[in-house]
């Protein structure tokens, strides 16, 4: 459906042997616009204010989640990102998902007593506050414990090498109206620089993108 409504060809994703990852005209240094109707509509029941129409992408993030599926992450100067989650295959036919998520805040976690308490408290609650609003947690286990969710990311910018990041994940969503979700994206953030670890908690908020709310432009 996302393939035949951008009106792209059918190209894969490049493999990271190759270069940088492509999806249906998303590329590093590329561009996207959204609805700008569509988001007059829907931006006043979100927590985000001011999205840009036009995004340019500043870097491209890949998250191997299992043996089917990856998650693409295109990072824009509008202090977010799209991701584009494709399952069973990576041609854009295997497109499952798109999101397009804004950066909430970000705080720096200064020692391992803060980051054992972040891995084990506070990213994965059975509900999460923000803004006022609650937000209930969306993977959970059958047992009595949902553990953040582990992935590594894998980022690529036009100047410096590819870098990698662990990252620990919970997700979680409120229903805005009938089949509109808003959701909040919790993620333990860790890096290990000169040997040592650089850790942070990043707040994230998004929502769903239509083939109809997206234009791809260069």
């Amino acid at each position: 459906m996302f393939k035949k409504l951008f009106g792209k060809s059918e190209e894969s994703v490049s493999d990271q042997s190759k270069g940088v990852p492509e999806v249906m005209g998303l590329r590093l240094g590329g561009a996207f616009e959204l609805d700008e109707l569509r988001m007059r509509i829907i931006e006043p029941k979100l927590i985000i204010d001011g999205a840009a129409k036009t995004q340019f992408i500043q870097a491209v993030g890949r998250i191997k989640l299992d043996s089917d599926t990856t998650a693409l992450r295109f990072y824009t100067d509008d202090d977010g990102y799209l991701q584009v989650l494709l399952s069973g295959g990576m041609n854009e036919e295997h497109i499952s998902d798109v999101k397009l998520w804004y950066f909430y805040d970000t705080m720096g976690i200064a020692n391992q007593n803060q980051w054992d308490i972040a891995l084990e408290k506070t990213i994965s609650q059975p509900s999460y506050q923000l803004d006022d609003y609650e937000f209930t947690r969306v993977w959970e286990n059958a047992g009595d414990e949902s553990p953040p969710v582990s992935m590594t990311e894998i980022t690529y910018t036009t100047n410096d090498a590819p870098s990698e990041t662990d990252q620990f994940v919970m997700l979680y969503e409120r229903e805005i109206e009938p089949d509109f979700f808003e959701y909040v994206s919790i993620i333990g953030e860790e890096k290990i620089i000169d040997n040592h670890p650089d850790r942070c908690l990043v707040k994230a908020t998004g929502f769903d993108i239509q083939p109809s709310d997206l234009t791809i432009i260069g």
